[in-house]
């Protein structure tokens, strides 16, 4: 079925407006919104399909074609209409309304990143990202960490949601059932990082427990650990980026058994 919608005051656009707009809006409608080819077909590629196809008028008269069995109803808005909707500074022209996942079980022994308290949704889908990337399939997003099917998440992620198995809203005790090392990152305290690859010392079967931006992991958390790994900086900063520090210890760890 497909709808021209011309009028703003749609119900159903006044709905998708606030699942775009309010980041924690797809737990109450328990729906999902993808904007974006890339990210609509990294979806597909993933055999996951939407309930509602959304298009720009535009696009529609000159794709339309390709996409129009990809959903059991399509919405095909006028090209202000569109733009109006989009949180884009150059809006993508289409995009995909989903059920939202089911959460995923908990697995004991699989590689995985664990989320404390994390609030930068980029910080977030950049992790989400080099999970996916080095194999660790498995994030565990305890309570207080951005809402991971945000559509800022969803966008600085580019697709990795939908190759992983994601758990919000976790508490630290979870993590008690995990038979696999716990590793922290602590700027503090540990053996540096190079040094445990040098010594083959580093895991590849573990749990990374990535911290708050400001605050860092948790003592509680911090407690917890099997082991702390601290990363060399040469250059003399502070600290890194959350995101960044991820992307290096989970290559380190992936490509450890190599």
């Amino acid at each position: 079925m497909n709808d021209l919608i011309t009028s703003r005051d749609n119900p159903r656009l006044k709905a998708l407006r606030r699942l775009i707009q309010d980041p924690q809006a797809y737990r109450k409608q328990n729906q999902v919104w993808l904007e974006g080819d890339h990210l609509c077909r990294s979806a597909q590629a993933q055999g996951v399909l939407p309930r509602v196809a959304v298009f720009s008028q535009t696009l529609w008269l000159r794709e339309g074609a390709q996409w129009a069995d990809c959903a059991p109803e399509t919405w095909v808005l006028t090209d202000d209409l569109f733009a109006s909707l989009s949180s884009l500074e150059s809006p993508a022209e289409m995009g995909w309304l989903l059920e939202l996942p089911a959460a995923a079980k908990l697995a004991v022994d699989a590689p995985s990143v664990v989320l404390d308290r994390l609030q930068d949704a980029g910080n977030v889908g950049a992790i989400l990202r080099s999970a996916a990337a080095f194999g660790f399939r498995q994030v565990i997003a305890l309570k207080g960490t951005a809402a991971l099917w945000s559509p800022k998440v969803l966008r600085s992620a580019m697709g990795a949601h939908f190759g992983l198995d994601l758990i919000e809203s976790a508490s630290a005790d979870s993590l008690d059932l995990l038979q696999i090392p716990l590793v922290c990152t602590d700027v503090h305290a540990g053996p540096y990082l190079h040094e445990l690859q040098r010594a083959a010392q580093l895991p590849s079967l573990c749990a990374w427990v990535m911290g708050n931006e400001g605050q860092g992991i948790t003592p509680a958390l911090l407690a917890r650990a099997d082991l702390r790994v601290r990363i060399a900086q040469p250059g003399g900063q502070e600290s890194l980026n959350v995101a960044t520090a991820a992307a290096i210890c989970l290559h380190a760890s992936a490509t450890a058994a190599l």
